[in-house]
């Protein structure tokens, strides 16, 4: 077969590695790729959200499949679109990728169907929101509407600080005017979180392994939020009896939810879980891999990603087979000078080739005139070690990232020591 995946981060690194190691695939594009997907895959200067482009090189290449990656694209349709030219493609269609591209809608849902997750108020302007702010408590969660690439939601620990964030959403439109057009309020939530992804072919659910993200930027969960710092699989300190509770009580229902609603959910759908003293409790939906949690959870995939793609399209995941490594997996994201703030891109990179136990996720590099792999966004890098334990895996991972430098690099050092005290 000859597949195309859609996006450029470190979740497309570790799809493509995945996917290339597939014995069905004769060859393997990238859109656009980056610095480490193209020693995997051909990568194609189209962007992920230039449709008509996209289908043409489907056609021309006569690609078999289309794996869409990016949140972005799946919002606005490009698998819909690709249909629409009868070429093939995985991923959710536009009405079930809403799932992650309304807040609104999100919550919404779980209320209809008594799925557990945060007391709420939605409002689509700025005064009525800001009125019931000011009669609720801190701490408590500030979440832009729409699509906001992982960071359009604030944990303000004092009034002052909601306050600027929900300013900052509706009338600074710091997330751009879709985005912000509508808000959501939420109670804050105690408890540790839980990535719980799932492949889905509607109302056939298949869990992967659990892992943990980690989002604020410094260590002991300090700072602003990021697009996740790190990850860990799997989690020895949360027991399997709260993952089938998950299961069970949140991501089957949710399913079953959006088959009931007309929008049947076809891909991997991922639950951010948080668990509580009242039990495990929705944060969040997206409607695709989570990045940096692939990272984690695709090396310890031992069935072919191809095969459960195709499972998932033909509606047969019931009877797809999936075994899973009894490895760990520690991912520690590497990052840009500032960010998650502004940061500068072309820094070269070294040390690549000193990596010794990791598998190396490129997130934000580029390949320059001169052919030096080179910084291109705020995650640079994702460092996955593997062990027989979590201890064994980070210990990997941090060797390594120690041997890899730019200038100004920085990372968080407490990756999964939640699942160590």
């Amino acid at each position: 077969m000859r597949v195309l995946v859609i996006g450029r981060g470190g979740r497309e690194h570790a799809i493509v590695w995945a996917l290339s190691k597939s014995p069905k695939i004769s060859k393997l594009f990238c859109a656009p790729g980056n610095g480490g997907i193209a020693g995997l895959a051909e990568c194609v200067p189209i962007t992920e959200l230039q449709f008509d482009e996209i289908s043409t090189f489907a056609k021309e290449q006569a690609i078999d499949l289309v794996m869409v990656a990016p949140d972005d694209p799946l919002a606005a349709g490009l698998v819909d679109h690709l249909e629409s030219k009868g070429i093939a493609a995985f991923g959710p269609r536009a009405n079930a990728a809403i799932i992650e591209g309304s807040k609104v809608f999100m919550k919404q849902l779980l209320k209809k169907y008594s799925i557990p997750t945060a007391a709420y108020e939605s409002f689509d302007a700025y005064e009525p929101a800001l009125a019931y702010l000011r009669s609720q408590k801190a701490p408590i969660v500030i979440k832009a509407d729409g699509l906001a690439a992982g960071k359009g939601v604030t944990v303000a620990q004092t009034m002052e600080e909601a306050e600027a964030a929900l300013k900052d959403i509706m009338v600074g439109q710091v997330f751009g005017a879709s985005a912000g057009a509508s808000v959501v309020i939420e109670e804050f939530l105690i408890g540790q979180e839980m990535s719980l992804l799932a492949f889905v072919d509607g109302s056939t659910v298949r869990l992967m392994v659990p892992s943990q993200d980690h989002k604020p930027v410094f260590d002991n969960d300090k700072g602003p939020n990021t697009g996740g710092m790190g990850t860990y699989s799997p989690l020895p300190h949360i027991p399997e009896s709260i993952v089938q509770e998950a299961l069970v009580n949140i991501v089957q229902p949710t399913a079953d939810a959006m088959v009931a609603e007309g929008r049947p959910f076809k891909g991997v759908l991922y639950a951010g879980l948080i668990l509580t003293p009242n039990g495990v409790k929705t944060i969040e939906f997206n409607a695709r891999f989570g990045d940096p949690e692939t990272q984690v959870i695709l090396p310890r995939l031992k069935t072919d990603l191809l095969d459960i793609f195709l499972a998932i399209n033909n509606g047969t995941l019931a009877e797809q087979p999936i075994e899973w490594s009894e490895q760990a997996a520690v991912c520690v994201i590497v990052a840009s000078p500032g960010y998650p703030g502004p940061y500068p891109k072309g820094l070269p990179i070294t040390g690549l080739d000193q990596v010794q136990d990791s598998l190396v996720f490129h997130a934000g590099t580029a390949v320059d005139v001169n052919g030096q792999i080179v910084t291109n966004g705020g995650r640079v890098l994702g460092i996955t070690g593997l062990g027989k334990d979590i201890v064994e895996a980070r210990q990997k991972a941090y060797a390594d990232a120690d041997r890899i430098h730019f200038e100004g690099k920085h990372y968080r050092t407490d990756i999964a020591m939640k699942a160590l005290k």
